[in-house]
């Protein structure tokens, strides 16, 4: 999770092998049998499939399971599967520790090119790894607001077609995710770091 310029392709080919392309084999290789059974595919996509907040890989992959699963649940809904995705906030995982967010983010930084180090400068970096903890909120450890949605998904009679997981999920992400594109850009604008050269 780094700006998109400060990537290289093998960074985004990483992150979309792990978080949508092994999920949709893993799917379509159990699908026979999902079907047989009148089975159910649950999978965890994330808010940040509904809006993109910040560049890299993650945000990219997520709208896909979002996109694969609307197109799935179409599809199976002809013989009796159901497909539901989990779309969890912000939760406290390997992956939102500032340990590895900041040195995910430092690795990102350190592989830049000068003349994007130099657009960006070294105040950018420190700013935006600050960020990393005004997002986590006070229920981000309470991982039952998300097994509560997957156990709902699972074995309920009529399971929803998405699950919104965490609070900043419900009250936050879902209504910026239809508000108007320019006012999103302007929360963005307003909340974000900002780099050197900026106009």
């Amino acid at each position: 999770m780094a700006p998109n310029e400060w990537l290289t392709k093998q960074d985004f080919v990483k992150m979309l092998d792990v978080n949508l392309l092994g999920m949709i084999e893993v799917t379509l290789s159990l699908l026979p049998l999902v079907r047989k059974a009148r089975g159910r595919v649950v999978n965890v996509s994330s808010v940040m499939g509904r809006v993109s907040l910040f560049g890299g890989g993650y945000c990219m992959s997520k709208y896909g399971v979002e996109a694969f699963s609307d197109s799935l649940r179409r599809e199976l809904s002809y013989f009796g599967v159901k497909v539901a995705m989990i779309e969890p906030g912000y939760f406290m995982t390997n992956m939102t520790s500032p340990e590895v967010f900041n040195g995910s983010l430092q690795a990102s930084w350190d592989q830049a090119s000068p003349e994007i180090k130099e657009l960006y400068g070294e105040k950018f970096v420190a700013d935006f790894m600050k960020t990393s903890n005004l997002l986590k909120p006070s229920w981000s450890g309470n991982l039952s607001l998300m097994t509560n949605c997957m156990e709902h998904a699972l074995t309920s009679c009529h399971p929803r077609t998405r699950y919104s997981a965490g609070w900043d999920a419900k009250f936050f992400y879902l209504p910026v995710s239809y508000m108007p594109t320019f006012l999103v850009d302007l929360m963005m604008y307003w909340g974000a770091p900002r780099p050197a050269k900026a106009l």
